[in-house]
């Protein structure tokens, strides 16, 4: 009996599979991928054959992209987030629970974020729920509903509608999440260690001095005391200060259910790079210096990191305040969902990385945080997500040429390595006209 016909083939000289580098002819079926080695019938060419330069990769998972529709839409949507994510290779994105007006705190929340992604996404798209003082009666409700989590803040997010845990709500929610089996994701910076006077300036160092590591390590602190006295999985999401990293071994040397995750902005970038009145480069936690870079880098490689996600934070251009560079008023937040790949692979290559390491860091292990079991590897019986990517190929970062909302972002001028030519979604290629992207609950792909 003969096999089933392939619906597509794409043959590649290299990709990574499997945390190595090999030749694949991908037999895609019913948008999943049926084999690695597929066997052509005589006559039959692949409907997709990658040119010498270029490298197949599995779509990227970002699991950290606030997108802010309905209610804050001028800052960012799902039509303009998801197809700067399939621009820069990226096929499944989690969105953040705050930002939206509803945030997604209730189960009625999430209906609302639903039904205003529907028929509207380019990628796929999963959801987070949140963890705020009063909605402890909703993380069931919204865990049955499907949410891949729960964000909180153990400091003031920024809007009003998204308070923040102090201790006491921690452990509430926490103990509770245990019981669920649910994962809590923290935003981890300590209000007390915070400097709260108020302060303007267009100085770059004064910023960063109001958000010292100290604020990090206290808050991972806070964190896994909790997680270890109520036993719940937690995350620590945008991880910028390498101070707490010696925190974070300790406490997974005792067991604590601990994962933590990094940014593009803090393996890049550098405070002494950014001028004043620069506020593009705001962002909370902040940019640090080299040294402090450079420490997070050996930790992504010894595996204390654990993932490599944007924190796609856009706004409008108003709102960080260019007219007066003042980074006190300046709206916080990177926007870069669809530059996280070059830009983590123009570091990666440079500090003796490949790309099974950068595959790893924000396809494998972000779908490994979620449990989407179908996302972020090439292999067999997954999503036939793709990623073409030209690794050597270089270009210079036009804010004018990305597809998020709004023409702002911390790489304008950057020169970066690797252009992604083609994205695929389940078989077929993405064309940023026609929305193909679904919207995903806990435990699909």
């Amino acid at each position: 009996m003969a096999p089933e016909p392939y619906d597509a083939v794409v043959r590649a000289v290299r990709a990574v599979v499997g945390g190595v580098e090999r030749p694949v002819t991908l037999g895609l079926r019913a948008g999943r991928i049926a084999t690695l080695d597929a066997v052509l019938p005589p006559g039959r060419e692949p409907d997709l054959e990658l040119a010498d330069d270029e490298v197949l990769l599995p779509g990227l998972v970002d699991t950290h992209v606030h997108v802010n529709e309905p209610g804050r839409t001028e800052w960012e949507g799902f039509d303009s987030a998801t197809r700067a994510a399939a621009a820069g290779g990226v096929t499944t994105v989690v969105d953040m629970p705050l930002n939206s007006i509803p945030p997604t705190t209730t189960p009625d929340g999430l209906r609302t974020k639903r039904a205003a992604a529907a028929g509207r996404v380019h990628v796929d798209v999963a959801f987070w729920g949140g963890a705020v003082p009063g909605n402890l009666t909703d993380l069931a409700p919204l865990h049955e509903a499907g949410v891949m989590g729960f964000k909180c803040f153990l400091l003031p997010s920024g809007v009003e509608e998204f308070a923040h845990l102090d201790d006491a709500g921690l452990r509430e929610a926490m103990t509770e999440l245990a019981r669920l089996d649910a994962l809590l994701i923290a935003h981890a910076e300590d209000e007390t260690e915070v400097d709260a006077a108020p302060w303007h300036s267009r100085a770059y160092a004064d910023f960063v001095g109001t958000r010292p590591p100290r604020a990090e390590v206290v808050a991972i602190e806070r964190l896994v005391a909790a997680a270890e006295a109520t036993g719940a999985r937690v995350h620590v999401v945008h991880l910028s200060a390498a101070d707490a990293l010696p925190t974070i071994r300790a406490a997974r040397r005792r067991g604590a259910r601990l994962t933590v995750e990094t940014c593009p902005h803090y393996l890049t970038l550098v405070a002494d790079d950014v001028a004043d009145g620069h506020t593009e480069f705001k962002c909370c936690p902040p940019i640090r210096d080299a040294r402090n870079r450079d420490r997070l880098w050996e930790a992504l490689g010894d595996g204390t990191l654990d993932l490599v996600v944007s924190d796609h934070s856009p706004c409008t251009p108003e709102l960080k305040r260019f007219d007066t560079g003042d980074f006190g008023d300046a709206w916080g937040g990177i926007a870069s969902v669809q530059l996280g790949l070059p830009a983590v692979w123009t570091e990666a290559r440079r500090r003796g990385f490949g790309l099974a390491d950068v595959v790893r860091w924000m396809g494998e292990a972000p779908a490994d945080l979620v449990g989407l079991a179908r996302k972020g590897r090439l292999a067999v019986g997954h999503d036939a997500d793709l990623c073409v990517l030209a690794p050597d190929e270089m270009f210079t970062v036009d804010p004018a040429a990305l597809h998020h909302r709004n023409p702002v972002t911390a790489y304008a001028g950057r020169t970066l390595t690797g252009t992604v030519r083609q994205t695929w979604l389940r078989g077929v290629r993405v064309d940023g006209v026609a929305p193909a992207g679904r919207l995903l609950s806990r435990g699909e792909a």
